[in-house]
């Protein structure tokens, strides 16, 4: 066979197909197969934006190719959605829209560090953002995070020399779960702008930080964007529509048209009849995002109660879509406890080495589930402790 890329057979593979193939082994004894690995709603979206997709999708002007950018009204109606929530001034002109958050992640590294550079991302991390920097010859150089999984700007000064380009932050993180408080974010801002390099925040999980929140930083504060952030968001998660692939980027004006060149060579354009859906989408169901933010804290709430009585387990971090916790399965391989939870329990969690993590780790994923399946999960791992000493000897 010719010759591949080597740098693309060096990246890791996605793990979660194959925790999902050790689910296929499981024979249903305790109870459905509960998809724990992948971060998606256990909900559908609501009858009208189904409505308005139907609709946008049996339209002539939909399948045409659109702006590389993004349609005017959903970039301008993202804008207005940034303004309310920050304050401050961002316009459609910093706005593209893209095929889901991963692209305007690819896009935003394409433009940002070339081949050689570096890329500070604090660890655990997500997957995909090493896999992107892997496959584009870019160092994802890691930061450990200290107590509550959070970040340290210290720590990250010191990794930063003449090939760093950028510092990635995830807030709410993923894997962890954890929030980044304000006053971190912006401590990480100004040390990206003393040293002269690119803060890029990813926030695909926001809207799911508790009810009553607020604003999740204030960097968007002051008159005109920022001159070294990007902010990434995704609407997959936040409409409930992750098919559609649907994300956004948002940064200073003059970056665009560098954008543009990558998207225009990745996918051309974001997904239309999404985009008509999701621009009438952001007023009209603020309310119906606002249900769903409680309902993903009442199920948080209920696992957090719940991992109390849990002998062994210990919850390290908890946040928006995701649990991160402690194994009580000595040293045995996070990849063997998460193959057994899948094939002998039918609970599909993600090993923390999946995210660069320590090997006591699991990613829970409990937006997949409702409380009530919050309260089977707990259940079966229940009787997970039971097997305890058999699973350490192993390790």
């Amino acid at each position: 066979m010719p010759r591949l890329n080597p740098r693309l057979i060096d990246t890791g593979s996605p793990p979660i197909p194959e925790i999902q193939a050790w689910g296929r082994r499981y024979d249903g004894k305790h109870g459905p197969l509960m998809n724990l690995c992948q971060a998606v709603p256990a909900y559908p979206p609501p009858p009208e934006m189904l409505e308005r997709l139907a609709a946008a999708a049996g339209s002539a002007e939909a399948a045409a190719y659109g702006p590389i950018q993004g349609d005017a009204a959903l970039r301008e109606a993202y804008a207005a959605h940034l303004r309310r929530l920050y304050g401050g001034s961002c316009a459609a002109q910093n706005v593209a829209i893209t095929a889901g958050c991963n692209q305007a992640y690819f896009v935003a590294m394409m433009a940002l560090a070339g081949r050689g550079d570096a890329v500070i991302v604090p660890t655990p991390w997500y997957f995909n953002h090493a896999m992107s920097l892997d496959m584009l010859g870019i160092e994802a150089r890691g930061l450990p995070c200290g107590p509550g999984f959070l970040p340290d700007p210290q720590a990250a000064e010191a990794l930063i020399d003449g090939r760093v380009r950028a510092i990635v932050l995830v807030t709410p993180n993923n894997p962890t779960g954890a929030a980044y408080p304000p006053a971190l974010v912006a401590r990480f801002h100004a040390l990206c702008r003393r040293r002269g390099i690119w803060l890029v925040l990813d926030e695909t999980y926001r809207d799911f930080l508790p009810p009553g929140h607020g604003a999740p930083h204030g960097l968007l504060q002051g008159e005109g964007w920022p001159e070294n952030l990007v902010q990434l968001y995704s609407f997959s998660k936040s409409f409930a529509i992750p098919g559609h692939r649907l994300g956004a980027l948002a940064a200073p004006e003059v970056l665009l048209p560098q954008l543009g060149k990558v998207m225009d060579c990745v996918q051309i354009c974001a997904n239309r009849p999404a985009q008509a859906a999701v621009a009438w989408g952001i007023d009209a169901l603020a309310g119906w995002r606002e249900e769903k933010r409680t309902e993903m804290d009442a199920r948080g709430r209920a696992l957090r109660a719940g991992f109390k009585d849990l002998a062994g387990w210990r919850l390290e971090a908890l946040g928006a879509y995701f649990a991160y916790v402690r194994h009580p399965f000595g040293e045995a391989s996070a990849w063997d406890v998460a193959r057994h939870l899948a094939t002998e329990h039918g609970l599909m969690a993600l090993p923390g080495p999946a995210f660069a993590g320590a090997e006591r780790h699991l990613r829970i994923a409990f937006a997949n589930v409702d409380v009530a399946g919050v309260s089977a999960l707990l259940e079966r791992l229940r009787r997970v402790e039971e097997e305890r000493p058999a699973l350490a000897a192993a390790g």
